[in-house]
């Protein structure tokens, strides 16, 4: 049994000082004070999850669709904080999808931080695209998303598409297989947009970035999802996608149906994603802003330094409000009784100092 004594953390909006945190067999079995009155100079706050990130560790998903680069991944994403991810795919070929979905597969039996698959298209709309290789974009059937599904055999968990260039009974197929649907890289109306989230979509991508914009007499998808009671959104926090005087805009007014995403890429030369780094930011050989090079980390350390969200609210953006959207917000995401022992060592500057992961404290 591991126990982390003298801890400061956040439990139920409490910050609370001098506990212990009891673990066993990988998760948290106790909470309770600790023998030491005095303040510990660290924070423990519960590991990261980040349900749209491409590339980590030097690979690429997409360009190396292996079991190996999987581990790459895990392991980079791990010293970094983000303790759970779902592996993103960009619009692509028929092969490059059936290669992703068949290593994920091979790899789910032993699979550490990997939680499945997000496919960021083929079923976009081809006016709002970004950086996606419009040659491979298409309206998806029925039949089409049915092998797809069967073939991924439980583990594609979440997809981006353009409902407004969908038939309903694709999307809810989707829905009604587990699926957490996304509206994203489109061009839907506000009235599109809020039909769509009525009929069940959970979640929006990276919003503002690739989707109609807020217009004084066309609302656009922004002002749907912010007008909706229930729909989610993911936003990047890296001061380059959008800037960071939206992202307190958009707080305010989504509160706990904001959460943050890194969408990050990693260098690389060859297939249809050709990403160079360009600063702090990836662009595609044409010049076109394409996935970011942020962390979960920087991103949390951006709302509160730059966006003028408390850090308790900011880490639940990337940690319980993710983990509640696909549907593991009973186990991962919070420091309580019965969670798994995700968990992050940070000091005063929310500088990374240890990572436990189900229990067992890894080399960073």
């Amino acid at each position: 049994m591991l126990n982390l004594s003298n801890t400061r953390f956040y439990q139920n909006d409490t910050l609370t000082v001098g506990k212990s945190i009891n673990i066993k067999d990988g998760r948290i079995i106790s909470i309770e004070d600790s023998e030491s009155g005095n303040a510990a100079d660290s924070f423990v706050i519960p590991g990261f999850i980040d349900l749209q990130i491409y590339g980590a560790g030097g690979k690429l998903f997409s360009a190396e669709p292996t079991v190996e680069s999987l581990i790459i991944m895990e392991d980079d994403l791990l010293k970094k904080g983000t303790t759970g991810f779902l592996a993103c795919i960009a619009t692509n070929t028929a092969q490059v999808f059936n290669e992703c979905i068949k290593a994920a597969k091979e790899h789910r039996v032993s699979a550490k931080n990997f939680l499945g698959l997000h496919l960021e298209g083929p079923f976009l709309n081809p006016k709002r695209l970004g950086a996606h290789v419009p040659e491979f974009v298409r309206k998806a059937t029925l039949e089409e998303v049915k092998k797809l599904l069967d073939f991924g055999a439980g583990v594609i968990k979440m997809i981006t598409i353009a409902p407004e260039c969908q038939e309903d009974d694709v999307i809810q197929y989707l829905l009604d297989n587990d699926v957490v649907v996304s509206l994203g890289h489109s061009n839907a109306t506000f009235e599109e947009a809020t039909s769509a989230y009525n009929k069940g979509i959970q979640t929006t991508t990276h919003l503002f970035n690739a989707m109609s914009p807020v217009h004084h007499r066309e609302p656009g998808i922004p002002t749907a999802v912010f007008n909706h009671d229930r729909a989610m959104a993911s936003i990047i926090v890296d001061g380059k996608h959008l800037d960071y005087e939206v992202v307190k805009f958009a707080k305010k007014l989504l509160k706990e149906r904001l959460f943050l995403i890194t969408d990050a890429v990693t260098e690389c030369s060859t297939g249809p994603y050709q990403h160079i780094k360009d600063g702090d930011k990836f662009i595609m050989p044409d010049g076109t802003l394409s996935g970011s090079s942020l962390t979960m980390l920087q991103a949390v350390k951006n709302c509160v330094s730059y966006c003028e969200i408390e850090l308790l609210e900011a880490l639940k953006m990337a940690t319980i409000y993710p983990a509640k959207l696909i549907g593991r917000d009973t186990v991962i995401g919070r420091i309580d009784n019965g969670f798994e022992a995700n968990l992050l060592l940070v000091d005063e500057d929310l500088n990374l100092k240890k990572v436990f992961f189900k229990g067992q404290a890894l080399s960073i």
